[in-house]
């Protein structure tokens, strides 16, 4: 089966409105973000999600980031909190992403974890198709778990075509991945510092963070 190819950038609304009912159908899609490629699939289709851990090679026990394409689609699946609110303000769109307990309607998501990490990603053409769709996207870095995330559209597109449903092919990405932080307790917890730094985020919150 070869793979739907399309150039994110050049999207016309007919294309979007159909990428986008392909994905809510379970369509497993590539794409680039204002981090690295990912690839992800309608957050609540548990067969999709199978395909995006069986295609990876990931282990079960490494959640899914969620991307949506905005706050208002993140509170939807949520629990927000005043901290959320000042990050948001401050980072999304953009490269953070947010650890939150879900609320009734996220709960399918947690898939044995605490809470849902989240982020509204700041690549325009990406949050174009974000808008479409009726559910948050579930997503992961676009590799082999523990490898290389291919930055280069060409290696990319000859991985992939085949496996995914679609692939939005949108250049070569040379930016770090996103930061992610945990608000599920009392203290803030950094677990991964990349685009944005502990000091930055510290002073936003003006708080210390673990």
């Amino acid at each position: 089966m070869k793979s739907r190819i399309y150039l994110i950038n050049t999207l016309t609304d007919s294309q979007l409105q159909e990428a986008a009912e392909r994905i809510d159908a379970g369509a497993v899609t590539v794409y680039p973000t204002d981090t690295v490629y990912g690839i992800g699939a309608n957050a609540f289709d548990e067969e999709a999600i199978g395909r995006i851990y069986d295609m990876k090679q990931r282990p079960a026990s490494s959640a899914l980031q969620i991307l949506v394409g905005s706050v208002a689609q993140a509170q939807d699946i949520v629990q927000w909190s005043d901290e959320a609110e000042i990050l948001a303000r401050a980072y999304w769109p953009g490269a953070l992403t947010m650890i939150l307990r879900p609320n009734e309607k996220g709960l399918p998501l947690r898939r044995g974890f605490e809470g849902l990490g989240l982020r509204v990603p700041a690549h325009p053409a990406l949050a174009r198709l974000l808008s479409k769709l009726k559910n948050p996207l579930a997503s992961t870095s676009a590799n082999l778990h523990g490898q290389p995330v291919f930055t280069d559209e060409q290696e990319l597109e000859a991985f992939f075509d085949g496996k995914a449903d679609i692939i939005f092919m949108g250049g070569t990405l040379r930016a770090k991945a996103s930061s992610v932080l945990d608000l599920t307790g009392p203290q803030p917890r950094l677990l991964r510092e990349q685009a944005i730094s502990r000091a930055d985020l510290e002073k936003t919150l003006a708080r210390a963070i673990k």
